[in-house]
């Protein structure tokens, strides 16, 4: 069930209303059958994939709570561990793997077709996950219900595409009772309808342009490459901090605030300050469980930097199974490292903000290309392509044939919206100014709302980040 689609206008309307009209002791057995409804829908199958790991990793943190011996709780960490990678390799990975080395080593055997993935499998596994090695650490006493915990893990608003909530910011909102008469209506008008704003109207029309660009990247110049890598950075970030917004937005209507995951990355100054501000829950994640697993800079400085390096090739990996991504990762990992010297080197240089932004756009673009190339061999050839500066670099006549001028004009006029209403947020320049602040935002929300209507992609089209 998609948040674009038809049958959620129906679901979301049921479930608040079945929530709200729930004696309050029932209201979690009421939310987690229409979570686990709201996941059926996509496949049913899969559900059972769901319960089964989020259970077992329950299980395995009652275990380490029970357990004296470190040598034993390790164990029962070790268990949730290897159970949660290896449902993530057998979907994920696998077929990757096995082709790889089908390619690799020239063996005799047919080329596997990719397998189906769940929705949000990497997220969920994540959340579930987090749990048991807090638990390990001694950071919670395992002392929820499993209802809770499945809950925890399985709220429909941020299931298949995050926010990923920690223990502490999520759990205690589900065992506190609320009240109808504490909803935030304006919090959760606000959200959805800018979160549907950037999905149906900018990310959703960018994809028609930007998805015959990647599918067919020979019939394009250098120059039209490069626009297609600077339109898909505007796509994703709409697309996914939408899907965000959305889900923050829906979650206030049962009284569950979300953490925030996104805070305009695009108008970072360095790699540094980007990822501070972008995907902030996944990259928090990848810190406090993998960063600090390896030693985080608790070590010699060279280990230190190696720890830096691996965690950003191994969050590319994460995005998913194909050496594109394994090229984003490094190449993050590199520039990371890099600013990190550099720095070190120049720290009293002062970098003017605007080619700080530049420089951080520039990069950003380049290896989000790598991100969405289809294939390596694709990935290859629009870098040298890019780079080549030849022939008929500078030709926008291939990208003029995929729509006419007067959608582009309309797509810049969308984009200066997003840029505007962003850019208020950023720096405030409306907000100073209370009484004009307070007559232009409910027009504002009401212009968004008619653009989304006339202007939105009503196909339906599938969040970006589900696939991983």
């Amino acid at each position: 069930m998609l948040f674009n689609s038809l049958i959620f206008t129906i679901f979301l309307p049921l479930a608040f209303t079945g929530y709200w009209l729930t004696p309050a002791k029932y209201r979690n057995y009421f939310l987690l059958a229409a979570s686990y409804y709201f996941y059926f829908s996509y496949n049913p199958w899969f559900l059972l994939l769901l319960i089964g790991t989020s259970a077992f990793d329950f299980w395995c943190a009652k275990q380490i709570q029970n357990q004296e011996a470190p040598q034993t709780k390790k164990i029962y960490l070790l268990l949730s561990l290897v159970s949660n990678i290896g449902v993530l390799f057998i979907f994920k990975y696998f077929v990757f793997c096995y082709n790889s080395a089908i390619s690799g080593f020239h063996l005799p055997y047919s080329v596997l077709n990719h397998l189906i993935i769940p929705a949000g499998l990497s997220f969920y596994t994540f959340q579930s996950l987090s749990y048991t090695i807090d638990v390990y650490r001694g950071k919670y006493k395992p002392n929820d219900t499993l209802c809770d915990f499945l809950l925890f893990v399985s709220f429909f608003p941020h299931m298949v595409a995050g926010p990923i909530v920690r223990y502490q910011s999520l759990m205690p909102q589900l065992k506190t009772r609320s009240y109808f008469k504490t909803i935030d209506w304006e919090g959760f008008v606000r959200l959805t309808v800018w979160g549907y704003f950037k999905k149906l109207v900018i990310a959703d029309n960018l994809n028609r342009i930007v998805t015959p660009m990647f599918n067919d990247v020979t019939h394009f110049s250098g120059i039209e490459l490069f626009i297609a890598g600077l339109l898909f950075v505007i796509q994703v970030y709409c697309d996914f901090s939408g899907y965000s917004d959305i889900a923050t937005g829906i979650a206030k209507l049962f009284n569950i605030n979300l953490s925030l995951n996104w805070r305009r990355p695009l108008f970072s100054r360095s790699l540094h300050e980007f990822w501070q501000r972008n995907h902030i829950s996944i990259t928090t994640w990848f810190r406090d469980y993998l960063y600090i697993g390896l030693g985080g800079n608790r070590v010699s400085y060279n280990r230190w930097l190696f720890n830096i390096f691996l965690v950003f090739v191994i969050s590319g990996f994460w995005h998913g199974a194909s050496f594109t991504f394994i090229v984003w990762g490094t190449m993050h990992g590199v520039m990371y490292i890099i600013e990190i010297l550099l720095k070190k080197t120049f720290s009293k240089v002062k970098v003017p903000k605007v080619l700080g932004w530049l420089y951080l756009m520039l990069f950003h673009t380049v290896t989000l290309i790598a991100f969405r190339a289809n294939s390596f061999t694709d990935l290859r050839y629009i870098y040298k392509k890019m780079f080549s500066f030849t022939g008929d670099y500078f030709s926008l006549h291939s990208l003029f044939t995929l729509e006419d001028k007067f959608y582009y004009c309309l797509m810049i006029f969308l984009v200066a919206i997003l840029f505007l209403k962003e850019y208020n947020e950023e720096y405030a320049f409306v907000n100073r100014r209370p009484f004009i602040y307070q007559a232009l935002k409910p027009l504002a929300y009401v212009l968004f709302i008619i653009i989304i209507f006339v202007l939105g992609n009503f196909s339906a089209n599938t969040f970006i980040y589900f696939q991983f």
